[in-house]
């Protein structure tokens, strides 16, 4: 006797198992156009009171709920982006909607998939090629400029091609500066899971950076104090990156700290490192400058960020000193913070692992 295969039913209950085993946020419309299921990733995207209620109550975007709409009356596959704003940051969704229908049953699944950090992702390449192709077209320009005229108008004039070759060596050097950097940036960005294995003396490169900037500091009348550089164990770190991050650091000291006055250079040694969750060794470059305003802070390590566009040139910056510092730093499970107030000078804290 041949036994009756029991046909398969597609129900609620078994809709709702599916949806708790996806990974992404799904929500699935019954055909009389409520919610029927939601899983956990939904009900924290959208909360938790869903089910039973209509879907335009709760996904709410026209593009979205058109899309749907056109998948209850069609059956045919959509797409779809949904945007929301959540602490202050927007996030953006891929979503799928699709139609599904066996005898007896039909629902419409909608899948939400989280792109925000690639739109972010490629936001910051296009704003990273436009703010490369802006500093670089400055002193480019100005060098094409100062040749068409020594071609031209001051070909046969002494004083006037002596100073335009002047302005011309120091806007190449500029243009140098930054492909330099640049090229830092990306060597330290390809090594950035790559721990360091060596063992540095951070006392002994202290003294060694500060010893290399004194000339620099004598000609800016700033005077380098170097306190505590004695007695710190050795860390885990890359020699010719960590002394990178110290000339960068003191080297903007002593350029933004004003003249005349001090730049203090601190390396204690700490047993327990509230950042490091351990042991470390903590390096603070203080100076006596304008400070920085509050707001500027926390934007200081983009890459090509300033706080005085124009005087940050003057100097020789490039925009990227302090992004090379945060990408070594990191490389180094290293932590960087910053403290200052207008008027009270800048303290940038170096903070390593001993482990």
């Amino acid at each position: 006797m041949r036994s009756e295969t029991k046909p398969f039913v597609l129900g609620e209950d078994l809709i709702a198992e599916l949806a708790a085993a996806m990974p992404l946020p799904v929500v699935v419309v019954g055909a009389d156009e409520r919610i029927i299921a939601a899983n956990a990733p939904a009900r924290a995207l959208f909360g938790e009171t869903m089910a039973g209620r209509h879907y335009i109550t709760v996904l709410r975007q026209p593009m979205l709920l058109d899309a749907i709409e056109n998948v209850l009356r069609l059956s045919e596959p959509a797409e779809a982006t949904y945007r929301i704003t959540q602490n202050q940051r927007e996030l953006v969704y891929d979503v799928a909607i699709r139609s599904v229908r066996v005898p007896g049953f039909s629902c419409v699944t909608v899948a939400f998939e989280d792109k925000t950090e690639v739109q972010e992702a490629g936001q910051m390449r296009r704003d990273f090629v436009a703010n490369v192709s802006h500093e670089l077209r400055t002193p480019l320009t100005a060098v094409l400029g100062f040749i068409e005229t020594l071609l031209g108008p001051a070909s046969e004039d002494a004083a006037a091609r002596k100073r335009f070759l002047e302005i011309m060596d120091r806007e190449a050097k500029r243009m140098n500066r930054i492909v330099g950097d640049l090229l830092s940036l990306s060597r330290v960005e390809a090594e950035r899971r790559v721990r360091p294995t060596d063992r540095v003396d951070i006392c002994a490169l202290i003294r060694s950076v500060s010893l290399s900037l004194q000339p620099l500091a004598r000609d800016a009348e700033v005077r380098l104090i170097v306190e505590g550089a004695e007695g710190v164990e050795e860390v885990p770190g890359d020699f010719d990156q960590l002394t990178q991050v110290f000339t960068n650091l003191i080297e903007n000291a002593i350029k933004y700290g004003g003249r005349g006055k001090e730049v203090h250079i601190c390396v204690t040694s700490h047993s327990v490192e509230p950042t490091m969750r351990g042991a470390g060794v903590r390096v603070d470059i203080s100076d006596q400058g304008e400070g920085i305003a509050t707001r500027h802070i926390p934007r200081l390590t983009e890459r090509f960020y300033r706080v005085d566009s124009h005087r940050s040139r003057e100097m020789g910056g490039t925009g990227l000193g302090l992004a090379i510092v945060k990408h070594i730093l990191n490389r180094h499970r290293g932590r960087l913070r910053i403290e200052s107030h207008p008027g009270q000078g800048s303290c940038f804290s170096v903070i390593l692992p001993y482990e």
